[in-house]
């Protein structure tokens, strides 16, 4: 067999996967969508549940939901990008920077319901939050946190040195070299990060069950410190809480596709805003 028939025989074993992993995702999102669709109406989308969640509609999981997601960011964002900052641009790469890339890179590995665990400990418990939005975004925002530092982390790696060393010759501070020249040329990529956290925290359930989910709260938040529905738990509560799962299947279908059209919503929202400041940057 000479190289140009092995070159083929590989790529063709490439597409034949390439194609097999849009087909696996393509199906699973046809499921979704032909079996809840019937389900989605305008009703659905702006009132709460009712009837043992297996009527009404599903707003105080969609509020709830956009919550955590906002406040998980604001927490895990900051920490994340000035976290990334010390360990490329200022700490050099000594032993204590690779044992803090180590531990990050464990962080991530960890399972979630180890995060719900120790946000209900620290967060709800120990500081006195309670179940709220707070003790969940808190605990949210360490879940996503190795996602954003190690992003931030590429982003600033991938800025040619020519821009910290022309920056510093013109007599810039390194501070402000980071936050003028460096920040601003790697915002687009750092946005990465935040597309996979969005999906992430949108998505988890095992972290909120301990920390800020509540079974049945037909009303919206008032405050930080106040429980909400999310539409995680939403759908675990409905398909094992023993109600009438004939009766709750369209509801149950119906909250799976709203939740993976808004995590969608908010992906395609982010690349937007991406592609916005690559065209500024270029």
């Amino acid at each position: 067999m000479n190289k140009r028939t092995s070159q083929r025989i590989a790529f063709g074993i490439f597409r034949i996967l390439g194609i097999s992993v849009v087909g696996i995702l393509v199906g699973i999102l046809g499921f979704i969508v032909y079996h809840g669709v019937g389900a989605v109406s305008w009703e659905f989308l702006t009132t709460a549940p009712s009837d043992g969640m297996t009527a009404g509609g599903i707003f105080p999981a969609i509020v709830g939901t956009l919550c955590l997601v906002a406040g998980s960011l604001t927490i895990a964002v900051p920490l994340g990008v000035m976290s990334a900052i010390y360990t490329t641009e200022y700490a050099g790469n000594g032993r204590v920077i690779r044992l803090i890339r180590i531990m990050t890179n464990n962080l991530s590995g960890i399972p979630s319901i180890i995060f719900g665990l120790f946000g209900m400990a620290l967060f709800v418990n120990r500081l006195g939050f309670g179940d709220s939005i707070l003790a969940g975004s808190c605990t949210l925002g360490l879940l996503v946190l190795p996602v954003v530092i190690r992003t931030t982390e590429e982003a600033l790696k991938a800025i040619p040195d020519a821009f910290r060393t022309g920056s510093l010759a013109l007599g810039a501070t390194r501070l402000q070299t980071v936050g003028r020249i460096l920040l601003p040329a790697a915002f687009p990529n750092i946005i990465t990060g935040l597309i996979l956290s969005v999906g992430r925290v949108a998505g988890e359930t095992a972290p909120i069950l301990f920390t800020v989910a509540a079974y049945f709260l037909p009303r919206l938040p008032e405050s930080v410190f106040d429980q909400v529905m999310a539409l995680p738990y939403h759908l675990y509560v409905i398909v094992t809480s023993g109600t009438d799962l004939e009766a709750a299947r369209p509801v149950a279908y119906g909250t799976a596709l709203v939740l993976i059209v808004l995590v969608l919503f908010m992906n395609l929202l982010a690349s937007f805003f991406r592609k916005i400041l690559d065209a500024k940057k270029g």
